[in-house]
């Protein structure tokens, strides 16, 4: 899996109220939830969200409550993956089962800029600012994570599994 797309950068500490506010839970549908996602940090933040762009966040990513709904705000924006310092470890787990790709950096985010462009080499753990040449490497996604990933979460990864064994 490969992704490329324009970083929106955010930064340390945020939690799942900023990534969608409780007020927008009335709803797990993915498009409500991405039209109105970061709206918490700021209002109109998704409006300059494109299909396939990618978050860069600092520090704890995802902190808060353990809502799974965040996870789904994020892909239902049309954005496949996060690039962070550090993700909350409940974040991290709901990310995963909901199908959005998380990969830790570290220090590394303080390198790429907000508007830069990136590729995401999911398989091979190897992420590129093409803006400015940076290389950055984190394990690779694991086959068994990635099956989930691209069956889209992990209920239809059961789904698919349970269907293939009847």
């Amino acid at each position: 899996m490969i992704f490329n797309g324009k970083v929106h950068k955010v930064g340390e500490h945020i939690d799942t109220d900023a990534i969608i506010p409780a007020r927008f839970l009335v709803t797990g549908d993915p498009k409500i939830l991405g039209a109105n996602c970061m709206s918490g940090l700021e209002p109109d933040w998704v409006k300059r969200v494109k299909e396939g762009d990618i978050i860069v966040a600092g520090r704890n990513f995802g902190c808060g409550s353990s809502r799974e709904h965040a996870p789904i705000a994020i892909l239902g924006a049309g954005i496949p993956v996060v690039v962070g310092h550090s993700f909350a470890r409940i974040f991290y787990r709901n990310a995963f089962n909901q199908g959005l790709l998380l990969f830790e950096i570290g220090d590394g985010v303080d390198q790429i800029k907000d508007g830069d462009e990136l590729e995401v080499n999911a398989a091979e753990g190897v992420i590129t600012d093409k803006t400015n040449g940076a290389v950055f490497k984190c394990p690779a996604l694991p086959a068994s994570m990635a099956e989930i990933v691209e069956k889209g979460g992990l209920v239809n990864y059961v789904k698919s599994r349970l269907a293939a064994e009847a």
